[in-house]
């Protein structure tokens, strides 16, 4: 069979391939993002011409009503956290990505689900493959979370083959791989985590999951934009994609789901590190809003919606004169700075504060990130009370999206939001006038009403 190698380059980014190499990517304008790599192909009487060859399929099609409902019972962890992001549990051969900045915990956080696997069914063994760290390495990570599981094994392993070989014989409940990036197949002549050698070996796993219904958890590498190291047909090929959050210089950690096929797409579970590893937050709602500061310009508390539950946060801003020299600089921290960028222009267009000339941050304590438009209002409250330097009310929330005209628009989960809010103490709330399912709260809770940005501003005692 012989055998003819064919150099390509491939963008690590995209996964466009080119004949020669270049300093940019044209397809994701990346820089430096070209790497070399040799393709194999088979010719001559290796190759198989598909017109020719035999219908000989390997799988029947089979009626829905004899699909047993076995495989669709799910494998709860313990860890109720965790299980609430991926939906009460995990399925039998489902594939999950886990993806974080390196030191987040990952590695900790799959130690410890495995350690609880172990733990809940003891007659079948869990597989931990490691391809970072040595045997040594896990066993002292394991004797700082106070781990010790007789049916859980380590392997250290990079080779994709070996490892499907050992699980296909160990037959294990669970398979964590740390981290797919490491892992690689000798039959391409590419190094480990680039393009070729992630699509080829995520591709043997995942059917290797499917074939045996053995749950698989792969841990992976994020980018500096901060999107999983690689093609994102790897978040296609998998079930559920997870994406672990949080400063490393904070306590808490989130756990935002981004995909799941078999679950809910919007959940988040929340963690506390510690030095005997990662704690879930059972009431997480309040948690960050415990260090505000009382009588400060520029902070207020927005409840937002995280999945299915309402956690309320503090958001801060803060303005300052950059002396009308050059471009003013807009800084965002857990929030997305093009959405930030619209409401200093409503705030200017539609309210007639003057901001060309001012530095504007804008930060969510805590370093959490929040994705939704009802934060509008309390982002804009947060600036408007700095660049006047009066402080809002301690006792107020503020909930609503900012449309281009100015006008405040109604949100979903009303009765959730101000429930939480009353539950911790606050007494008033600004929301858009339209705003169905408020009324129930008006006994408890001052609401304020108002049809646009500017009326909330003078609500708030904040108007010029």
């Amino acid at each position: 069979m012989a055998r003819k190698g064919k150099i390509v380059y491939v963008c690590q980014n995209c996964g466009a391939e080119y004949s020669k190499w270049q300093g940019k990517c044209p397809q994701c304008n990346e820089w430096n993002s070209l790497v070399e790599e040799v393709r194999v192909e088979r010719t001559g009487k290796g190759r198989k011409s598909l017109a020719r060859s035999p219908l000989s399929p390997k799988s029947l099609p089979v009626r829905l009503q004899e699909i047993s409902s076995r495989d669709t019972q799910r494998i709860p962890s313990g860890i109720d956290e965790f299980d609430r992001v991926v939906g009460g549990g995990i399925l039998p051969s489902a594939v999950v990505l886990i993806a974080g900045e390196p030191g987040i915990g990952k590695s900790t956080l799959m130690l410890q689900t495995a350690c609880q696997y172990c733990q809940r069914v003891k007659d079948k063994p869990v597989l931990y493959v490691s391809g970072e760290e040595s045997l040594g390495q896990l066993r002292l990570r394991a004797q700082r979370l106070n781990i010790d599981a007789d049916n859980l094994y380590l392997l250290a392993e990079t080779d994709v083959d070996d490892i499907i070989a050992h699980c296909t014989k160990l037959q294990p409940l669970v398979l964590i791989v740390d981290s797919i990036q490491t892992v690689y197949t000798t039959e391409l002549d590419a190094i480990p985590g680039s393009i070729i050698q992630l699509k080829e070996c995520g591709s043997r796993l995942l059917r290797m999951a499917k074939e045996y219904s053995i749950p698989l958890f792969l841990i992976g590498h994020v980018t500096k934009a901060g999107v999983v190291a690689g093609p994102r047909l790897l978040e296609h090929l998998v079930d559920a994609v997870i994406y672990f959050e949080g400063d490393s210089q904070l306590a808490y950690r989130i756990l935002r789901v981004i995909k799941n096929r078999f679950g809910p797409a919007d959940e988040v579970g929340v963690f506390e590190m510690k030095p005997e590893g990662l704690i879930p937050v059972e009431h997480p709602t309040g948690i960050f809003i415990e260090q505000r500061a009382q009588g400060t310009a520029g902070s207020i508390i927005a409840p937002a919606m995280e999945g299915s539950r309402t956690m309320l946060v503090e958001i801060q801003a803060l303005t300052s004169y950059n002396g009308g020299f050059g471009a003013p600089r807009r800084s965002t921290s857990g929030v997305d700075h093009r959405r930030v960028a619209l409401i200093i222009a409503v705030l200017e267009k539609r309210c007639g504060y003057r901001l060309f000339d001012q530095d504007i941050f804008v930060n969510i304590a805590g370093g959490i990130r929040v994705d939704e438009p009802a934060i509008d209002v309390p982002i804009s409250l947060a600036i408007v009370s700095s660049f006047r330097n009066l402080p809002i009310e301690y006792d107020m929330i503020a909930i609503g999206e900012v449309g281009l005209a100015g006008e405040l628009r109604p949100v979903r989960h009303i009765d959730r939001r101000l429930s939480e809010a009353r539950r911790l103490g606050f007494k008033k709330c600004v929301i858009a006038r339209h705003q169905s399912g408020a009324g129930e709260f008006e006994s408890s809770l001052r609401i304020l009403r108002a049809s646009t940005l500017a009326e909330a501003i003078e609500l708030c005692g904040l108007a010029l």
